[in-house]
C-alpha cells in the first residue's frame, strides 16, 4: 500500500501592480524543496486562521508589507511528488511598504506573459499565470437581428476603444437557414475589428461547429460541455469557457480542462425574468469550489466589478452592462 501524501493548505498572494499589469514573484530560498524555482509568495494556513488572516501574516513575514486591499480569486489543488497542496490564491492590490525579501530570496516584478523568462517556474504557478492573461471584462453580443448589425458593430468598436479585450458572439435566437450566412459575415467582421484592437473573440457553442476554428475560443453551453473535442487548436492558441448554473456544471468544466467558467445569473436580469438569481453568497460558494477563474454574469456592469471581486470572481460578463 502506498503511503498517503501530506495534505497542506496554503494561501498565495498574487501581488498586482494595477498600473503596469506586473506581478511579484519570488525565487525559493536555498536549502528548501524546489530551491531557486520561481513562485508566488505565500505560505501555510495555520490552525484557526482564515485565508485572509494567513495571507496578511505571510506577506508581512515574507515581504514586510502590510496588506490592506485583497480579494479571493481561485482555489485549486495540486499534487506534487511528495505532497498534495490546496492553494488559495488571492489578488493583492493595496499594501503599505515596499516588498523586500525577509528570507534571502530574489524578488522580481514581471508580466504573466514574461514570467518564464525568469527561470524555472514552480508547477503550481503555471495555471494562475495563464489565467492572469484573461481580461476582467467579457462582453457578450446582443444583435438580435441582421438589421441591427451596423449599430452593433459600431458599439463593438466603442467597447474595444474603451478597453474590452474579450468578446463572445452569442445569438441563440438567430434564424436558421439562409439567415445564418448573414450572421457568419457579421462574425467575421467582428473578428477583424477585435484582432485589430488586440482582443480575442469566442463563439458560443449554439452556433455551427464549422465556425469554431475561426474564433479564438469557444464558450460551451452547460449542455454542450461534454464535447471532448471542444478545443480544435492547442491551448496556447485557443480558449474554452463553460457556462455554468450550479456547482456540478462548474466542476465539470474543471474535468474538461476548460480555461474559465461563466456563472450565473447572479442578479435579476431581464433575460431570465422567471428564474431565481443565484445571489452573491451562492456565487461565492461555487466560485470557491470551481478550481478555475469564474466570471459573474447576470445583472453585471462596471459598477458591480468590485463586488464580484469581493466574492471570488475573476471578472464580469455582460450583454448590456458593457455596451459601448
Amino acid at each position: 500500500m502506498s503511503e498517503t501524501k501530506p495534505y497542506i493548505k496554503v494561501v498565495v498572494g498574487v501581488i498586482l501592480n494595477t498600473q503596469t499589469g506586473e506581478i511579484l514573484l519570488g525565487q525559493r530560498p536555498k536549502g528548501k524543496p524546489w530551491e531557486d524555482w520561481w513562485e508566488f509568495p505565500g505560505g501555510k494556513i495555520e490552525n484557526g486562521e482564515t485565508q485572509k488572516q494567513a495571507l496578511v501574516r505571510e506577506l508581512k513575514e515574507e515581504l514586510d508589507i502590510d496588506v490592506h486591499s485583497c480579494t479571493p480569486w481561485v482555489t485549486f489543488t495540486y499534487e506534487y511528488p511528495k505532497t498534495v497542496v490546496n492553494l488559495a490564491f488571492w489578488r493583492v492590490t493595496g499594501w503599505v511598504g515596499t516588498p523586500k525579501s525577509q528570507e534571502e530570496q530574489q524578488l522580481a516584478w514581471t508580466t504573466p506573459a514574461n514570467a518564464a523568462n525568469l527561470g524555472e517556474l514552480l508547477p503550481a504557478s503555471l495555471p494562475p499565470l495563464r489565467w492572469l492573461t484573461l481580461p476582467e471584462q467579457y462582453a457578450v453580443s446582443g444583435l438580435g437581428a441582421a438589421d441591427n448589425s451596423e449599430n452593433w458593430l459600431a458599439g463593438l468598436q466603442q467597447q474595444l476603444d474603451q478597453g474590452i479585450r474579450l468578446v463572445q458572439l452569442r445569438e441563440p435566437a438567430w434564424p436558421e437557414g439562409p439567415a445564418a450566412a448573414s450572421l457568419k459575415t457579421i462574425f467575421e467582421r467582428a473578428i477583424a475589428l477585435c484582432h485589430a484592437a488586440g482582443a480575442r473573440v469566442l463563439i458560443n457553442s449554439v452556433h455551427p461547429k464549422a465556425w469554431w476554428k475561426l474564433a479564438d475560443g469557444v464558450q460551451l453551453r452547460a449542455q454542450d460541455a461534454m464535447l471532448a473535442d471542444a478545443r480544435p487548436l492547442p491551448r496556447e492558441h485557443y480558449l474554452v469557457g463553460v457556462s455554468a448554473h450550479n456547482l456540478a456544471d462548474a466542476l465539470y468544466a474543471q474535468v474538461l480542462g476548460a480555461d474559465f467558467v461563466v456563472l450565473g445569473h447572479v442578479l435579476d436580469t431581464p433575460s431570465h425574468p422567471d428564474q431565481p438569481a443565484l445571489g452573491w453568497a451562492q456565487f461565492a460558494d461555487i466560485a470557491q469550489e470551481a478550481g478555475l477563474p469564474v466570471y459573474a454574469i447576470g445583472g453585471q456592469s462596471q459598477a458591480t466589478l468590485d463586488t464580484a471581486h469581493e466574492h471570488g470572481a475573476h471578472g464580469i460578463a455582460a450583454i448590456r452592462g458593457l455596451a459601448g
